[in-house]
């Protein structure tokens, strides 16, 4: 989100000698949520009753409401843009705070020349009212005139842009009414994954089932000052003993959802989709990641980006659809799904334009169902409204995705690693098309990604009754 500040493009001032008693001077501002978040970040002043609107509903006020001192700024502002304006030197400044200011508000401030004293001295009576004409803070500021005639061009201010994430604090919000799940946590072997376990638990997402070595893990916790006390135990020698024990787990339904600890994700993932004992089922298993980009208007799935490095159109076909489950998991009644590739014509020499062509046809004879798929779509026309309306007018899915598929899993995993690092996307990881959802969990993940992926297999785990296979081609 982006923020600006709606400041004169000419800048002109009125001198010591030009002032009259009983000029003024005024503007007018909305509070908004932006504003607060910004003041409280320049001021460091983070009150919850700023901030918090569960404990601002317990105070006098039942709102949220804005720091005195930003009614106190736009005072400064009209002075040192307006009245007097440029060259002004501000000397002392008396406030009253007669009312809150909630959001929403309409503050009209304005200052009015009050008296005229030697040496360029001049005092202002300053209010600021709200939409009602109810003053909410008065005063009288001294300030040092200016002598000289300025007018001259306001200096263009930087674009600002507020990353919240709040949609995973959303999405955490859709599991508060949820049981806790058991999930398997395959060899916790180090603080970070122990840690990863104990905070999805704290959120009320998971009873932590902790497979691995026991003795070992009991030290290290009461080294590093962690409790355990509410987890449950199976013992296990190995990474791979303790994966295979989760997957039985899994299988005979006694566990809800496996999570990686301290194993190689290569290893998980041959496991859990090996033929012999693993966790296939009608479809194959596929990863999916669930991203949040601060300044795109909602999420959006990233699919396959782990598992199938070259994947073929069958398996397409199965990410595609699992993909859309989620999708409806996640709220989309009818996602949209746009199959990625360079061009938006199909193409012999794009063998994914071609794919693309295929996997559409095969949505149109319910193939694939549940959402709507079109493709094939360059990531701008996927993604982006302005470009659609240009490229692809005619499109359902252009420029309002929910799903991505990704040609291959080079593609994926450079396209979840430059919306991380350059647009400071969160992005929660999952495994679908087990019997229970997997979560992956990587080094580099900050910890909220790390229990947003946990509330996704949360999520799918209370929806995969309601969840019907889909017939496809054998």
């Amino acid at each position: 989100m982006s923020s600006t500040v709606d400041t004169p493009v000419l800048l002109e001032n009125r001198c010591y000698d030009e002032l009259q008693v009983g000029d003024s001077a005024s503007l007018t501002r909305v509070l908004t949520k932006d504003d607060i978040e910004l003041f409280a970040i320049l001021s460091g002043d983070v009150n919850p009753a700023h901030l918090d609107e569960a404990y601002a509903r317990d105070t006098p006020f039942h709102k949220v409401i804005a720091h005195g001192m930003w009614g106190g700024t736009l005072i400064s502002t009209v002075l040192g843009t307006k009245l007097p304006g440029p060259g002004t030197i501000y000397v002392g400044q008396q406030l009253r705070f007669v009312r809150p200011v909630g959001l929403g508000d309409v503050i009209t401030v304005t200052v009015t020349v009050k008296e005229k004293r030697d040496k360029n001295m001049v005092l202002l009576d300053c209010l600021c009212s709200n939409q009602q004409g109810k003053p909410v803070i008065t005063g009288e500021a001294e300030v040092m005139a200016p002598s000289v005639k300025v007018q001259r061009e306001a200096q263009p201010l930087p674009e600002l842009h507020l990353h919240r994430h709040e949609r995973f604090a959303q999405l955490m919000a859709m599991t508060q009414s949820m049981a806790r799940i058991r999930c398997a946590i395959v060899y916790p072997d180090s603080v970070d994954s122990l840690m990863v376990a104990l905070d999805a638990a704290r959120c009320g997402l998971i009873q932590p089932l902790l497979i691995g070595p026991r003795a070992r893990l009991e030290t290290l916790a009461q080294a590093h000052g962690l409790d355990l006390s509410g987890c449950e135990w199976e013992d296990a020698s190995s990474p791979t003993s303790a994966l295979w024990q989760a997957v039985s787990l899994a299988r005979e339904g006694d566990v809800a959802a496996i999570m990686q600890g301290d194993i190689g994700r290569e290893a998980l993932l041959q496991t859990i989709t090996s033929r012999e004992g693993g966790l296939l089922q009608h479809r194959a298993l596929t990863h999916a990641y669930v991203a949040d980009v601060p300044d795109y208007p909602r999420p959006f799935i990233v699919t396959d980006a782990a598992i199938h490095v070259q994947p073929t159109l069958e398996t397409k076909r199965d990410i595609v659809q699992n993909a859309i489950d989620l999708a409806r998991v996640l709220g989309f009644d009818e996602p949209r799904v746009a199959i990625l590739s360079a061009a938006d014509a199909v193409t012999s020499a794009l063998s994914s334009s071609m794919d693309a062509a295929a996997l559409c046809k095969m949505a149109e004879r319910h193939q694939i169902a549940g959402g709507l798929v079109d493709g094939p779509l360059s990531f701008d026309a996927a993604i982006n409204p302005d470009v659609a309306r240009r490229k692809n007018p005619d499109s359902a899915v252009a420029g309002q995705a929910n799903v991505l598929l990704v040609p291959n899993l080079e593609t994926g995993d450079m396209l979840i690693k430059q919306l991380s690092f350059l647009a400071d996307a969160d992005v929660a990881s999952i495994v679908l098309g087990s019997p229970v959802p997997v979560i992956l969990i990587d080094k580099a993940d900050k910890p909220r990604t790390r229990v947003a992926s946990t509330a996704l297999a949360v999520l799918l785990s209370a929806a995969q009754d309601r969840l019907e296979p889909v017939a496809h081609l054998q």
